[in-house]
């Protein structure tokens, strides 16, 4: 599904970097890096400040629904170096992690991953660092 996304300056130019850094040291993504310079080039780039309080942003924490299983789940979107699944830490450069950036509240995003086609329901925010003034982190 190709919606509108919406993405922070600062997380637009930190991720211009990781995909730098990662095309040279990590050539072994070059498919997710190429997806993740797509997800850029159609996103609408805000300053931090004046994006919405419902959309993901890096380091945001959001509650997910399968909607083909009904299971909820919450993750928070981060950095591959920061990235853990038993802390519900999904790497921006991992499927899901790619595919929730920039979307919104009661937004659906399909998306394929290893095993077939995730069908996700953007649920909640429950943190965005944004909203509650942290324009850094």
């Amino acid at each position: 599904m190709s919606r509108t996304i919406f993405i922070t300056r600062t997380d637009q130019e930190r991720l211009g970097k990781l995909i730098q850094l990662e095309e040279e040291f990590a050539p072994d993504r070059k498919l997710y890096l190429d997806e993740l310079k797509s997800e850029l080039k159609r996103a609408v780039i805000i300053e931090p400040q004046a994006i919405p309080a419902d959309v993901i942003t890096m380091r945001s924490q959001v509650l997910l629904k399968d909607l083909s299983s009904g299971e909820e789940m919450i993750c928070t979107l981060v950095y591959p170096d920061e990235a853990d699944m038993l802390e519900g830490k999904i790497s921006v450069l991992a499927p899901i992690g790619m595919a929730i950036l920039g979307y919104r509240e009661s937004d659906k995003v399909e998306r394929e991953i290893p095993g077939g086609t995730a069908l996700l329901k953007v649920e909640k925010i429950l943190f965005q660092p944004e909203a509650s003034g942290n324009f850094d982190l």
